[in-house]
């Protein structure tokens, strides 16, 4: 079965080979498989799609012989059959043996939640080594996926994530050299959400609980006295409102170049991504 798609990006078929809760909202989920030999990423926030089969279902249904006709064959597969799609970030990869983790964000799976879990994180939740899914993600290591660029002549690095941004953050701060000086806020719902990161660079980081009470997103940086930079970059990413809100006060406010920002809206508040992916 042919899987590649077009350069840089192709399907890699993969087989869960361990799971591991990071917290009570956070799984983290390793897969492996002889296609990794081909995939290609220096990580950062390296973006990823990820194809889920249904309940009942062994594997993702996703028509990839069709090669580039693939997507519009999938889109018009009965909704209880095509697969389901949604966007992660890698985490990190391995050599000898070939693996990566992506990190999942669990929303509804206890049995009192108000609002039941969606697939992802339902899948999540119950994955086991074995069970199969398929990715599509990177043949080549500098792709248009990556969005983390700072200038070489960056001398401050500032990050915001909430948790569904957190992965991407988190290798985004493990990737910075020593003596690169940074500045962070990771937001997460619970205290044993926290996680230790390897960090090398001089980083400063606040992590914002929300089952504590902590200020969110603008209200946390706008209080927060940031190292003096000459040319900082910025890297946010999360729920749209929030980034758009942060954006707009690192460049009125803080009087940071726009062209020094990255921003990614990585979910819409009332929104599922197959909403969101019908307005695109």
């Amino acid at each position: 079965m042919p899987t590649a798609v077009a350069a840089p990006f192709r399907f890699f078929s993969l087989q869960v080979v361990r799971t591991r809760r990071l917290g009570p909202s956070l799984a983290r989920v390793t897969f492996a498989g002889p296609d990794l030999r081909a995939f290609a990423s220096n990580g950062l926030d390296q973006s990823l799609s990820l194809f889920l089969p249904h309940p009942g279902q062994t594997e993702p249904r996703v028509p990839i012989e069709l090669g580039d006709g693939w997507w519009q064959a999938w889109r018009e597969l009965p909704d209880d059959v095509r697969a389901v799609m949604r966007s992660y970030t890698l985490r990190s990869l391995r050599r000898d043996p070939d693996e990566i983790d992506i990190d999942f964000v669990l929303h509804g799976v206890e049995p009192e939640a108000e609002t039941p879990a969606g697939p992802a994180s339902r899948w999540a939740s119950e994955a086991a080594p074995g069970d199969r899914v398929l990715l599509l993600g990177p043949a080549i290591e500098d792709n248009r996926a990556i969005r983390f660029r700072p200038p070489e002549d960056t001398d401050l690095v500032v990050v915001w994530a909430d948790e569904t941004a957190v992965p991407a953050a988190s290798a985004i701060l493990e990737s910075l050299p020593a003596g690169t000086r940074a500045r962070a806020w990771l937001e997460v719902e619970h205290t044993e959400d926290i996680q230790d990161l390897a960090i090398a660079a001089d980083a400063d980081i606040t992590w914002l609980v929300r089952d504590d009470g902590s200020p969110m997103a603008v209200d946390a940086v706008r209080a927060a006295q940031l190292p003096p930079a000459e040319r900082p970059y910025v890297w946010i990413a999360g729920e749209s409102g929030q980034v758009k809100e942060l954006r707009r006060h690192l460049v009125r406010e803080r009087e940071i170049d726009r062209r020094r920002i990255t921003f990614v809206g990585y979910w819409r508040r009332g929104l599922t991504e197959e909403q969101l992916r019908e307005q695109e």
